[in-house]
């Protein structure tokens, strides 16, 4: 191994992820050297990464793109006024974004009566958004499909809570859709766990609405069933809104939409707070 010269080595880490360039750079002196050069860890950055850096409150120096790659993976990176927070996933170098409620389009947001915006020290963000009391609730979520990774299909989860007073938000499951270019994927999510039988029943009524909406909208796509909420670990809960792929061109100058909503009913419904949305690699496509 040693035999090899530094250049065909560059040559072959250029096809690995970076946790791989990380275990090669054991094999040999030749490996270690061009495992920790620029060129390797530049193609792991994004291609924006100057951009995304500079836009942040606190962008820092770095010695080395390796050191900037760890950095970006060990700790989100606020940007556009905070509005915003940024990550590499460690493993393959796929980019994360969450999308902060001030990001997003709350609908009801800047009536007081209805919404309050406030700060919570467990938040990433300045702010979060509070529901007091609503009949209408719909959150819809926007980005540029070039400022994430090709050839990735990417979740998308809300980012909530509820307060000890929340009420009116378990009667019936959200619509969730997620729009992409001509495609449509729609579904439900439950901001609270229903039992095994309200599920049930759920699936019947709302699979035969889906669908009649679905020939409605006369758009390619499907739908799924409704996803449930999790523990995240850090003090929020989180549902999967759905899903999208983003293909080999990175997905050009396209856009994916994202949406939660529960409109028709009109049952009041308050104590959700809204951190934001997160789109984050599900796994890489071949």
């Amino acid at each position: 191994m040693n035999a090899l010269p530094e250049s065909c080595v560059s040559a072959i880490l250029s096809f690995v992820s970076p946790v791989e360039a990380c275990r090669l750079s054991l094999v040999s002196a030749t490996f270690l050297s061009a495992a920790d050069s620029d060129v390797i860890w530049a193609r792991f950055l994004p291609s924006d990464h100057v951009h995304i850096v500079s836009s942040s409150a606190a962008p820092g120096k770095f010695s080395s793109k390796k050191e900037l790659f760890l950095w970006l993976c060990l700790r989100p990176l606020l940007i556009d006024g905070g509005r915003k927070s940024f990550k590499l996933e460690r493993s393959s170098g796929k980019v994360s974004y969450i999308l902060s409620a001030r990001e997003l389009s709350i609908e009801g947001s800047d009536d007081p009566s209805h919404w309050i915006w406030k700060t919570l020290p467990e938040s990433r963000f300045k702010e979060v958004a509070e529901l007091r009391s609503i009949d209408r609730l719909k959150i819809e979520g926007n980005i540029k499909t070039k400022a994430l990774s090709p050839n990735t299909l990417y979740g998308v989860h809300l980012i909530f809570k509820l307060s000890n007073r929340a009420f009116g938000l378990d009667l019936r499951p959200f619509k969730t859709s997620i729009e992409m270019g001509s495609r449509v994927r729609l579904g439900t999510a439950h901001l609270q766990c229903p039992d095994q039988k309200k599920r049930h029943l759920e699936a019947l009524m709302y699979a035969n609405r889906l669908e009649m909406l679905r020939k409605h909208w006369q758009v390619e796509g499907d739908h799924r069933g409704g996803g449930v909420p999790s523990d995240r670990g850090d003090g929020w809960m989180e549902v999967e809104v759905g899903e999208f792929l983003v293909g080999g061109d990175g997905g050009g100058d396209g856009e994916v939409k994202m949406s939660l909503s529960q409109v028709k009913g009109y049952q009041l419904k308050g104590g959700l707070v809204i951190e934001g949305i997160e789109l984050r690699p599900k796994s890489l496509v071949q």
